[in-house]
């Protein structure tokens, strides 16, 4: 338990309840199964894809990425300019773990996860394949050594994914925006691209039902997702922060944090002592 971690507090009984017309349990089992066929020919392929050449393998990525989202019937909307090459922090609002594949169907990037990941089956070899910077989150006394971390991979023309409000949210609102990976965009002197993430149903119409909050079952939410009908996942694609546009890390989160904000339902702030099953899914 750390005592610094933030969460949200939106629950699965009160936040995420499907607010779209359903689709039938056998439907859902189908898409339930193109997740897992997706995902294994994502693991199965990955050594291959790592060894071609930068562009075509984030061109794979995207796709891949996109083709996840895709699978358990959630269409895909991106709008905005494209994501500038070279190194880049990239920044979004966290909702759902359909965040990940979405952000990187913008761009593939370095993910951050929490060190532990990396001993998960399947996935934490996959992670690790695909770049992910693992870091120790319920260490203060890591947090330079990680920011440090951050700011070698932006300096390389590394992309970085990060989730600054360190847990995810049901979408109707938003947590306040830490700071502490901010300082590494500053150091290493990269642009910072927000990303604005929502769900809608195919009216319009906001939707909580991919939100994965509070004690939410992973298994629970897929069956959530796959069963909602009309799912889509819009990503707006912010203009990019120059480097240099803010010059302390308080400014430059607080100005994100405010560009993101303006797309999000009415918004409230809290910052509450963070539950084992925050730090899981707190992937920045």
């Amino acid at each position: 338990m750390s005592a610094w971690l933030p969460t949200a507090p939106c629950t699965p009984q009160g936040c995420a309840r499907p607010v779209t017309a359903v689709a039938g349990a056998p439907r859902a089992a189908l898409r339930l199964l193109a997740l897992v066929l997706v995902t294994a020919l994502g693991v199965v392929l990955s050594p291959v894809v790592g060894r071609c050449p930068p562009r075509v393998r984030d061109a794979l990525v995207a796709r891949w990425c996109r083709a996840v989202v895709r699978s358990v019937g959630v269409r895909v909307r991106i709008t905005g300019a494209a994501v500038p090459a070279g190194g880049v922090l990239v920044v979004a609002n966290h909702i759902s773990w359909l965040d990940i594949p979405l952000t990187a169907a913008a761009r593939p990037a370095r993910m951050l996860a929490k060190r532990e990941v990396g001993s998960w089956p399947v996935a934490g070899p996959l992670a690790a394949r695909g770049g992910t910077l693992f870091i120790e989150r319920d260490r203060l006394r890591a947090l330079p050594d990680t920011v440090a971390r951050i700011a070698d991979a932006l300096r390389s023309g590394a992309a970085v994914v990060a989730f600054p409000e360190g847990s995810t949210w049901c979408g109707r609102a938003q947590g306040p925006f830490r700071r502490a990976v901010f300082q590494a965009a500053l150091d290493a002197g990269v642009p910072v691209q927000p990303l604005r993430i929502s769900y809608r149903s195919g009216g319009g119409a906001f939707s909580a039902a991919p939100a994965f909050v509070g004690d939410d079952v992973l298994l629970a939410s897929l069956w959530r997702v796959a069963t909602a009908r009309g799912l889509v996942a819009e990503m707006e694609v912010l203009p990019a922060i120059a480097p240099g546009a803010h010059p302390h890390r308080k400014s430059l989160a607080d100005a994100v944090e405010t560009a993101i904000g303006h797309g999000v339902e009415p918004r409230t702030r809290h910052t509450l002592r963070a539950s084992p099953r925050a730090h899981m899914r707190a992937a920045g």
